[in-house]
């Protein structure tokens, strides 16, 4: 095994949670894809724990990995990412796309940190991909707010790898609405994201065998078009 050259150390506070008891897929992939220069991607493999020292361990710049103790809790690598991003909806369209959202209706994880509807503003990402009329996308309007930002006006990037994440789960709901959790998540930021900006997220399906999904999902700024894309595996819980 190649000797570490870093470590560092890592909490996932409790309001950064997707279900209530681990942290949110995305902003946890986020958090440790900011290890690795360029796309990424990251493995869970297992629900990530709240509030408790975790350590983060970098073998070389193409791989890192997050321990709980002895227990692998997520693992990254530089990937090349590969994903055709389908046009948006127009913002007009994402607002009105969101009111159907599913999440209002029934919600397994109603505080998670991007997509809960019982998050207030300034306190959860709210972002609430709807269904868009004529085809398999949902979408959502997003307005970061000013707390996202990096000190520079500009949206930490692991609060982007989070936008990236629920778009994806709502989209492999479409045909089927059940219980699914993020396996792994891929990212490329293209452009940095002002914070206070408009932009929209959509999510679209990929491929299903069986209990797992692939998705596609992408935020647009408003001004800057294309921002970032990810491609997804969730699984569908028994």
């Amino acid at each position: 095994m190649n000797p570490s050259i870093l470590a560092d150390t890592m909490i996932i506070e409790s309001t950064y949670c997707g279900p209530s008891t681990s942290g949110q897929g995305g902003y946890v992939c986020g958090l440790l894809g900011s290890y690795i220069q360029g796309p990424s991607e990251v493995t869970l493999r297992i629900p990530p724990p709240l509030d408790r020292s975790l350590e983060v361990t970098l073998t070389d710049s193409d791989h890192v990995t997050l321990m709980d103790g002895d227990t692998l809790v997520a693992e990254a690598h530089r990937v090349a990412l590969d994903l055709d991003v389908p046009a948006p909806p127009t913002c007009a369209e994402a607002h009105t796309a969101s009111k159907d959202y599913l999440g209002f209706k029934t919600h397994p994880f109603p505080r998670c940190f991007v997509c809960g509807p019982e998050r207030d503003e300034g306190d959860g990402l709210r972002i609430f991909p709807g269904p868009v009329p004529g085809g398999k996308m949902v979408a959502a309007p997003w307005s970061p707010y000013a707390a996202l930002g990096d000190g520079k006006g500009l949206v930490r990037r692991e609060f982007v790898w989070a936008a990236l994440d629920c778009p994806g789960a709502f989209a492999a709901m479409l045909d089927q609405p059940r219980v699914i959790v993020l396996g792994k998540l891929a990212v490329e930021i293209m452009k940095d994201i002002k914070a206070d900006a408009c932009c929209i997220a959509i999510g679209w399906n990929i491929a299903r065998e069986g209990r797992k999904h692939q998705t596609g999902t992408a935020v647009f700024s408003e001004s800057d078009g294309l921002c970032a894309r990810a491609k997804a595996t969730w699984i569908a819980l028994k």
